[in-house]
């Protein structure tokens, strides 16, 4: 079993948490349950799966929650785009998110390729 909170991966991706959290606030209050939800969540859900793979046994179901956070973080470019697009984030609230967001992306698909090449390397 693995500590979460020694992962940099999961402390990007629960700082990127609370930015959304602060960001979503001044989404309109009719989205409180559509896209202030959605953001929330699936951000929230980045670094969820992170510490629930690290709760689980062997390298298969670690990757199997990367995997998991990495489609939740696409999720999330998706809905802060969605925001951008429909006037609830201005450009420079975008950006900077976006500047959190990538980064995070990027560790998680080299963690997923770590793990996997050590699971590849255990078989052998």
């Amino acid at each position: 079993m693995k500590d979460f909170r020694k992962l940099e991966v999961w402390e990007r991706a629960h700082a990127l948490t609370l930015r959304i959290y602060k960001a979503t606030v001044k989404f309109p209050a009719d989205e409180r349950f559509g896209l202030t939800s959605q953001t929330r969540r699936c951000s929230a859900s980045i670094g969820a799966n992170i510490a629930e793979g690290c709760g689980k046994r062997g390298n298969g179901e670690f990757q199997r929650f990367l995997q998991i956070a990495s489609g939740s973080a696409s999720e999330v470019e998706y809905h802060l785009l969605l925001a951008h697009d429909l006037g609830y984030l201005t450009e420079p609230a975008y950006l900077e998110l976006m500047q959190h967001l990538t980064p995070v992306r990027r560790m998680l698909t080299s963690l997923i390729q770590k793990v996997d090449m050590e699971r590849q390397l255990s078989k052998n």
